[in-house]
Formats: structure tokens, sequence, C-alpha cells
């Protein structure tokens, strides 16, 4: 199975990117309600909450990542990532293998 990255946008929002780290663990949670993106897949972090979304514009997303629409069907309501990268421009975050499997189960 291949690796799949997504771009954690939109932290400035919310409470900052400075306190994320190399190999975090976040939870993402499909927000079917959302009223600006329907494909809209928010990011929680234990403790705090919505920090921020996964990217779904071609303006947002980051290199290799894929965006919320690409990513929203190959997921249950909720999946795990892991922080890899921190650039100026986002967060990079590789979707875990396990999650990407309870969805075909």
């Amino acid at each position: 199975m291949d690796k799949i990255f997504i771009t954690l946008t939109g932290t400035r929002h919310y409470f900052g990117s400075e306190f994320l780290e190399k190999d975090m663990k976040l939870t993402l949670k499909k927000e079917p309600d959302n009223e600006y993106d329907r494909e809209a897949i928010k990011i929680l972090c234990e403790g705090i909450g919505k920090i921020g979304y996964v990217a779904n514009s071609p303006y947002t997303v980051l290199g290799e990542s894929v965006s919320a629409g690409r990513l929203y069907d190959k997921i249950g309501d909720t999946a795990s990532v892991k922080v890899v990268h921190k650039t100026e421009k986002g967060i990079i975050c590789k979707v875990t293998k396990k999650s990407l499997l309870d969805n075909i189960s």
C-alpha cells in the first residue's frame, strides 16, 4: 500500500502550529455538515480539540499530499495521521496504514 500524505492547514485560526512535533499523532474526522466544504476533514489533537483541516485546495495542498476530496472516500469517519514535516507553508502528515485498513473491513 502506498504512503498517503496530507497537508494540515488553517492552524493559525486555532492554536497555531508551534506545539506540533515530528511523530505527533493526530486524528482526522470527517465533517460532512461543514457549510463551506462537504468533503471537509477536521484535524484533532488529543487534549486540545480542532487544530485545523486537511487541505482541499490546489493553493494549500503541499508537495505530494492528497487533498481532502481525494482522501474522503479512502478513510472511515475517522483516521489517524502522524506529523512528518513542519514547513513555513504547512504541516505534512502521513496517514497510518491502520486507518486505511480499517475502512476496508
